[in-house]
């Protein structure tokens, strides 16, 4: 999407950008998904998220409502 990530040792450092873009994502837990579909409604052009599940289980309609705020979704 964009940002600028190294690992070092055990510590992850993200050095962010002015501009996110979309891309294929996957997540991986309930709160990592949440932040790639915030990242997603922000990010310049389409993202794709795979295993939603996670998200589905913890945000209930997340999809009705960023809907309602115009977020434009469409679910394989």
């Amino acid at each position: 999407m964009g940002a600028k990530i190294t690992i070092e040792g055990k510590t992850a450092v993200i050095k962010g950008v002015r501009k996110l873009y979309g891309a294929k994502v996957k997540a991986t837990d309930l709160r990592g998904g949440a932040a790639l579909v915030l990242a997603g409604v922000v990010a310049k052009g389409k993202t794709e998220i795979e295993n939603i599940e996670y998200i589905l289980r913890g945000y209930e309609n997340l999809d009705t409502k960023l809907k309602n705020i115009g977020v434009n979704i469409i679910s394989n």
